[in-house]
């Protein structure tokens, strides 16, 4: 057996960045040398961020990409880390004239491994998902190699992501080259429950490739996507050696016992026609040594606790990568704008966010005093602006009724974000919920306007919880609640008329969740639907709400996804559609 001490980063890095993102490598790689590590790795397209969607598509941004990776490869050398082999994810090209059926300049999401200030292997991902969020199909051209890179007498294949999700290809191929590690980069989005189904399938891909496994994984956030990390090692038989945390940064070192490459290793073409690719570092193992870093899982999280970390992440992200400084939220003393600026508080710090309150005649004293008591527990920046003089001159003018006089209210108020939001520099967040958008329960220019929308894939009941645990936690860590208890036990309301409770239009929240499951994340039909034991008019009438609110949240903003099918990325109909699912 041999010896080799792997360093596992787990970094955020930002599309785009080129510079800042070479700066992470540079820093982690340097912690990685002090801990004496003998292999270090980066995530999925760690020079570029992911996705870079249409970036790719760019050929200046393409060799940007490349001529980054040289000028990392070099400066990694200058810097003494020459003799340290580092795998590196970026942006390249076939270099082969691009052929009809291909994207334009023929783009590769690619590994790179760097060493002796030179690229000594790159290798491009050979399996392209082309669902949910992801249109690599759209972007890339596919690796047709299996790499391996022989280190201190180990060889090690290497894989990006979809290689492993994907049954074949790579995960074969590395049994079959005869590799002692596979080690794969990823930037594996994440969403509820993921964390379980990534480790049985890290487990099962060890034991096809028929060897220690490791899986390394991006955190932070990018746009509405949150990667959460997880970076994972097991061995042979899919037993845990080390697991990271979730939603933090980080270098995931550990010792591994490995076989030594055979000195007649495997050559030529393996599973799925692969090539194997294979460069020799260092052909001796080290002396023996003995190892020092115990490895290990880190404690996972609770499901509300995961997904509220995962919301305050994608919501940081989108602030802090896009140069903004501060946040303001409409607070009408309900929970979804509670919940919303206990996010934003923990997010960018209380005194970066503003809230303002916007009574009208129809608001209640409760409303007024919960948004209160909201800004003293947290800390946050506070007014209150009546809309009453603006919504009587407007009444005066138009004479609405109904409705029209409804929606009027919540646009003044819209108006009164984005008029503040334009003077003092601050950005809007909306506060509508996952059933909300689903049902087209909101107001265009209203409560939809903003730059972001935190929860705009969080289910309404999932608010009550995801708000019930961010108060348990701050009680058991001795700090006030952040929610007032009566904005999580008051009927919700939109306070738009005398008496008004969200109940008059939609179902109890219980079930309506429940339905819209069924239809909006899972795809299934009304048949199946009322098959489950949902009422049939019930289930007409609340598909029919879901398939005519579609221009609504065409123009709803962006938001941080956490479920396996959110509004936008994943889930694209047509606006002109004449499909109804909600018709018997």
């Amino acid at each position: 057996m041999a010896q080799l001490r792997l360093a596992l980063n787990q970094i955020d890095s930002c599309v785009g960045d080129l510079a800042g993102n070479a700066e992470a490598i540079v820093h982690w790689t340097r912690h990685s040398a002090e801990q004496g590590a003998h292999l270090v790795a980066f995530p999925e397209m760690a020079l570029t961020g992911y996705p870079v969607e249409d970036l790719a598509l760019r050929s200046s941004f393409v060799e940007a990409s490349r001529s980054a990776l040289r000028a990392l490869a070099a400066r990694l050398a200058a810097e003494g880390f020459g003799e340290l082999p580092v795998l590196v994810g970026y942006l390249d090209h076939s270099g082969g004239e691009t052929r009809f059926g291909q994207p334009a300049g023929a783009p590769r999401n690619a590994g790179a491994v760097l060493h002796r200030g030179e690229v000594a292997l790159s290798f491009a991902k050979h399996h392209l998902p082309n669902y949910g969020v992801f249109d690599e199909f759209r972007y890339f051209v596919p690796g047709d190699t299996m790499p391996v890179v022989r280190v201190h007498g180990v060889d090690v294949a290497l894989a990006i992501c979809e290689d492993l999700w994907q049954d074949g290809g790579r995960v074969p191929a590395a049994r079959s080259a005869g590799a002692g590690l596979l080690l794969s980069i990823n930037a594996s989005p994440y969403e509820r429950e993921k964390d379980d189904t990534r480790l049985e399938l890290v487990r099962k891909r060890a034991q096809e490739a028929g060897c220690t496994t490791a899986y390394l994984a991006m955190t932070g956030g990018q746009d509405e996507l949150v990667f959460d990390g997880d970076t994972i090692v097991v061995d042979r038989d899919g037993e845990v050696i080390a697991r990271a945390p979730q939603f933090e940064e980080g270098c995931v070192l550990v010792d591994l016992d490995l076989p030594e490459a055979a000195a007649d290793a495997p050559a030529g073409v393996v599973d799925d026609g692969l090539r194997i690719d294979r460069v020799v570092l260092s052909a001796d193992p080290l002396p023996a040594y003995e190892a020092r870093t115990p490895g290990g899982a880190a404690a996972h999280l609770s499901d509300d606790e995961e997904v509220y970390k995962a919301l305050v992440t994608g919501l940081r992200a989108y602030v802090v990568k896009n140069n903004f400084r501060s946040v303001l939220i409409g607070l009408s003393g309900g929970i979804d704008s509670a919940l919303v600026a206990a996010l934003a508080c923990d997010a960018v710090g209380a005194e970066n966010v503003h809230g303002v309150a916007m009574p009208s005649r129809y608001s209640s004293a409760h409303s007024i005093a919960d948004a209160e008591d909201l800004a003293r527990r947290t800390g946050l920046n506070f007014r209150t602006v009546p809309i009453a003089p603006m919504f009587d001159a407007y009444m005066g003018a138009l004479g609405l009724t109904g409705l029209a006089e409804e929606n009027l209210q919540s646009r003044l108020r819209g108006t009164m974000l984005m008029a503040i939001s334009n003077q003092e520099g601050h950005i809007v967040l909306a506060p509508g919920n996952k059933s909300e958008l689903a049902c087209g329960y909101s107001t265009l220019y209203g409560d939809s306007v903003g730059a972001y929308g935190p929860i705009k894939d969080v289910y309404k009941t999932s608010i009550f919880r995801l708000a019930n645990w961010r108060n348990q936690a701050a009680a058991e860590r001795g700090e006030t609640p952040p929610i007032p208890e009566n904005s999580i036990t008051k009927p919700p309301s939109a306070e738009l008329r005398p008496g008004q409770v969200d109940t008059d239009s939609l179902p109890d929240y219980e079930v309506l969740d429940r339905l819209l499951e069924m239809y909006v994340d899972r795809d299934k039909g009304r048949a199946e639907i009322v098959a489950a034991g949902f009422d049939e008019e019930l289930v007409t009438r609340v598909l029919r709400m879901v398939d005519t609110a579609e221009y609504k949240r065409r123009q709803y903003p962006p938001g941080t996804k956490i479920s396996a099918k959110g509004f936008g990325k994943d889930r694209r109909l047509p606006i002109t559609n004449r499909w109804r699912e909600s018709a018997p």
